[in-house]
């Protein structure tokens, strides 16, 4: 099976660049956009993303599909990293110095351009989504309620929340990977 075909978690255990380099793909449109909607400062919005990705990589054992899909995974990283980001006035680049990632750096035009893809991106995507899995996942994912607070609120099952979330998360990857 050649690899785009693999599931997160077979790519993420492979222990291979490649395999690591199609999850990359596969999910940096959604990351790039979530944190471009959260973060004021282009520079800040690519070292969360860098960092996020550093972060899957050198954590990718912990990473158990039983719990949600990798998106949401991912998305939770950058989210921490925002909340750290905010409270430090910098973005730790812990796990990029450990996997000796080499900075980057950007000139005005590329941040520019980043901060507007990104944002306009990731609104139309989200209103795109059936209105009941755009609130599943906002909820589950910008929120981080938990799956059973969802569902007492929303008055359906776990199971429900849990699929809303599953498929709005997988629309929203899929729409953003058209945009590219």
């Amino acid at each position: 099976m050649e690899l785009s075909g693999r599931s997160d978690a077979e790519l993420l255990g492979s222990g291979t660049p490649a395999g690591y380099g199609v999850f990359y793909d596969r999910h940096l449109g959604v990351v790039r956009s979530y944190v471009a909607s959260r973060v004021g400062r282009p520079e800040l919005m690519f070292d969360v993303v860098a960092e996020t990705f550093a972060r899957a990589l050198e954590k990718r054992a912990l990473f158990d599909p039983a719990r949600g899909p990798a998106v949401g995974w991912l998305l939770g990283i950058a989210r921490n990293l925002i909340v750290d980001s905010a409270r430090r006035g910098q973005v730790e680049a812990v796990s990029r110095v450990r996997l000796g990632m080499a900075a980057v750096e950007l000139d005005d035009e590329q941040l520019v351009r980043i901060v507007e893809h990104g944002r306009g991106e990731l609104r139309a995507a989200l209103g795109s989504m059936p209105a009941d899995q755009r609130e599943a996942v906002l909820r589950r994912v910008v929120l981080d309620e938990s799956y059973t607070t969802i569902a007492g609120q929303l008055r359906c099952s776990e199971q429900v929340v849990r699929k809303r979330v599953s498929r709005g998360l997988a629309s929203l990857r899929a729409n953003l990977e058209e945009r590219e």
